[in-house]
């Protein structure tokens, strides 16, 4: 799952990922989220609540970021970053952002499961190509959709990881043997999971290391990254590329309301525009941290496993019940889930056709 695609093919995707950035900052204001005028010599601090620890790729992008703001405010902006869930935990984070614990925020809406039923679209298994696509398809669609799930907090942007693979204890070459096998899974994750006949067993990323290292799961199904990234290649004997069911897992970067009408207007667009600079430089480092997992597992002696083109139609046609109950769930709520697909996948063409 090395992405090898040209420099012009990366370049048009860095520079659409710019774009789509620019719309999701430009999302009209409600009188609430109105810029507030600002003391001469004002200073703003803000924490801000990372799941990551210190050390992922991650956390360091997301941090530079953080630091980038202070730069540019020439100091009336302060964020003190707390890593590794230190503040709220992966699944508290938006939750805790909403209601004012951290005043920023960056985790997965997997973590909170049922309260973003049109954004679970993102997550489905769609064969994503790599993170550089997976955050600028992202950021596209939410950009377009501008769903109403994000509305008791201020979106600043979302990026995505490349395409999940299922890392395991024992190895897995078919269907057949996944029956039973004990996979750590994440909110939509974990319908692929049982899709496939393996059996669920929801965790956030922080515990998945302990739960493979005692058995508690045989395997975890995961970007390549988390095998370096959170060390868990250290757990696994075997990595199996079942790209053609590539899931991704979309990932938050939000502001809580208050605080962001409370900045005054130049500081807002700031905030967007060193935002929109970001989106392009998470995708380009979840595909960095793509090549640095497969090179840790085969520094390891790890097997790689490929599935056949067969069996990948396989593996394909089992989770395809998966996309029909998220359309049928979403329009239960009256939200536009088939539309919502439907543009996700025709983002996907696009950046296949550019490759």
């Amino acid at each position: 799952m090395e992405n090898r695609r040209p420099m012009k093919s990366l370049i048009a995707v860095l520079a659409a990922a710019a774009v789509a950035a620019g719309a999701v900052g430009c999302k009209p204001k409600s009188p609430s989220e109105a810029a507030a005028p600002t003391a001469p010599g004002q200073t703003f601090n803000f924490t801000y609540s990372i799941f990551f620890p210190p050390t992922h790729i991650q956390c360091i992008t997301a941090t530079n970021w953080a630091q980038e703001i202070e730069k540019r405010s020439n100091g009336r902006v302060k964020i003190t970053v707390y890593p590794a869930g230190s503040l709220t935990k992966a699944d508290q984070c938006y939750e805790g952002v909403a209601k004012g614990v951290s005043d920023l925020g960056m985790s997965c809406f997997a973590y909170t499961r049922g309260r973003f039923t049109l954004l679970e679209g993102l997550d489905l298994p769609l064969g994503y190509q790599d993170g550089a696509t997976a955050t600028r398809v992202a950021n596209a669609v939410i950009a377009k959709h501008q769903p109403k799930e994000l509305d008791d907090v201020h979106l600043l942007y979302v990026h995505a990881h490349g395409p999940g693979i299922l890392a395991s204890k024992k190895p897995v070459k078919s269907l057949e043997d996944l029956k039973g096998l004990k996979v750590r899974a994440t909110g939509l994750s974990e319908k692929i999971v049982r899709a496939l006949g393996a059996t669920a067993v929801g965790m956030p990323q922080p515990e998945t290391y302990e739960a493979l290292q005692k058995g508690v799961v045989e395997a975890t199904l995961c970007p390549i990254e988390t095998l370096k990234g959170w060390k868990q290649g250290e757990t696994i004997q075997y990595v199996i590329d079942a790209s053609g069911v590539g899931y991704t897992t979309a990932m938050f970067v939000v502001m809580n309301k208050e605080k962001w009408a409370a900045l005054p207007k130049d500081l807002q667009t700031l905030f967007t525009e060193v935002s929109r600079e970001w989106i392009p430089k998470h995708g380009v480092a979840w595909d960095e941290a793509d090549r640095a997992g497969r090179a840790f597992v085969t520094e390891l002696k790890r097997e790689f496993i490929p599935l056949s083109e067969a069996e990948q139609q396989r593996w394909k046609a089992a989770v395809k019940p998966v996309l029909d109950e998220y359309v049928t769930q979403a329009k239960a709520k009256n939200l536009p889930g088939d539309t919502f697909l439907s543009d996700i996948q025709a983002e996907l063409a696009r950046a296949a056709t550019a490759r």
